[in-house]
């Protein structure tokens, strides 16, 4: 059987939500966990967030039987990335980020040691993303940068190379999930940001669906921030971003 023709699991849309905590305090971001716990299961744990609140507000919100997304990006030497998954394994982490442009030997050193790490100890393995381009990048970007590729083509490269050094899946662009499924398979899990309910401002991002537009395209998840957080009510923003995913 090709990776392509794989089937998974049918998801509901509440399954595939991820909100971001996009605050600064842990108090905050508990309230919004509280708030939003009737109908969302996973929320995302950036860089801000955890820079300021640390493992215990991890541990906090699994507590709570709620889900975890570790956004932070690894990007350093492969054993440090490695060791970095390893103790995100340990902390709880149901899914996790590295940056691919570390390179094929970072990827692979983490996804390995992490996969000996769970197996060894008999912990849930996270699912292991790597994160393509950012989706507040624009092709200029990538020129600046002392890039040729086109963006599409730094994309799908980035995550071909993501499946070849094992990891589960790739966060990209709502707008590169179909040629990563068309290249990369049904079981490789993509993951997008940049997504926003119609009528939203786009905030910092340059590339950006619609929830059902993400969903229809082949997102097996999507992650929404701002236009929750900051909604005068977040649980009925949530809900009508709900009821779009499932128009899908």
């Amino acid at each position: 059987m090709t990776p392509s023709s794989c089937k998974m699991p049918a998801m509901a849309a509440a399954d595939r939500l991820i909100v971001a905590l996009d605050v600064s305090a842990r108090d905050s971001a508990l309230a919004l966990v509280s708030a939003l716990r009737p109908k969302v299961q996973r929320f995302k744990v950036g860089m801000e967030l955890f820079t300021a609140s640390g493992p215990q507000l991890v541990r906090e919100i699994l507590e709570g039987g709620s889900q975890v997304f570790l956004d932070l990006k690894y990007h350093d030497i492969p054993h440090t990335v490695a060791r970095a998954a390893v103790a995100a394994a340990r902390l709880g982490a149901g899914m996790m980020t590295l940056h691919l442009s570390g390179g094929a030997l970072m990827a692979r050193r983490a996804s390995d040691e992490l996969e000996a790490h769970c197996q060894l100890y008999r912990i849930p393995k996270p699912k292991l993303l790597g994160v393509t381009v950012l989706t507040s990048l624009a092709p200029s970007d990538l020129e600046d940068l002392g890039i040729s590729r086109s963006l599409p083509e730094q994309v799908l490269a980035m995550a071909s190379m993501a499946r070849s050094a094992g990891l589960d899946g790739v966060v990209c662009s709502p707008q590169e999930i179909k040629p990563i499924r068309d290249a990369c398979g049904r079981d490789f899990l993509i993951v997008t940001p940049g997504v926003r309910p119609p009528g939203s401002e786009p905030d910092d991002q340059s590339r950006t669906l619609t929830p059902r537009a993400a969903i229809e395209a082949g997102a097996d998840f999507i992650v929404v921030g701002r236009p929750v957080v900051k909604a005068r009510d977040p649980l009925e923003a949530a809900e009508a971003i709900l009821l779009q995913m499932d128009a899908a």
